[in-house]
């Protein structure tokens, strides 16, 4: 594609506590839009067009539009863990001490999310404050980055971690920021 059909999205998603935007108004073709990049978002605009029963302009321009108004907010690569050597995946609730919660949850959000080994980080109502979705080579690094990165923080009070058998994904969500 040429400069002019960059079809990067033109801005952020929303951050944590920031008013959720109105469902946007699909009709089917944006629908079957979606669901055909959902399983293959490296589709050429013509081949898209032709999955959908579009011509190639239409499928353009209504491409443009989902990432415009929000709907679409990146387009991601899907790396296997195990492949680059990272085959052991764990999912960690954090919970974190009483106090001042909103400054604790900020840092611990931020500190946590720029961690290599860390692939999801989840803000959480509940049990839980927080769920990290980690993946390393083995278990002693997992034994690591618990304690090195988490319980090591003085606002966390607990953490319990459960090792991920298998996965799968529907989709993929936009983050919240």
């Amino acid at each position: 594609m040429t400069e002019s059909n960059d079809l990067r999205p033109a801005g952020g998603a929303a951050g944590v506590g920031a008013v959720a935007a109105p469902p946007a108004d699909l009709d089917e073709v944006d629908r079957r839009l979606l669901d055909v990049l959902a399983t293959d978002g490296r589709l050429s605009n013509a081949a898209l067009a032709a999955a959908v029963g579009v011509a190639p302009s239409t499928a353009h321009t209504r491409l443009r539009s989902l990432i415009d108004r929000g709907v679409i907010t990146g387009f991601l690569t899907s790396v296997d863990q195990r492949r680059i050597g990272r085959p052991l995946q764990a999912v960690i609730g954090v919970t974190l001490r009483p106090g001042s919660r909103q400054a604790a949850i900020t840092a611990f959000s931020e500190a946590v999310r720029s961690l290599p080994e860390v692939l999801q980080v989840f803000f959480l109502g509940g049990h839980d404050d927080f769920i990290v979705h980690i993946a390393v080579s083995d278990s002693s690094e997992i034994r690591t980055f618990v304690v090195d990165h988490l319980s090591a923080q003085p606002s966390v009070a607990s953490t319990r971690t459960s090792i991920v058998f298998d996965y799968h994904r529907n989709g993929v969500a936009a983050s919240f920021r």
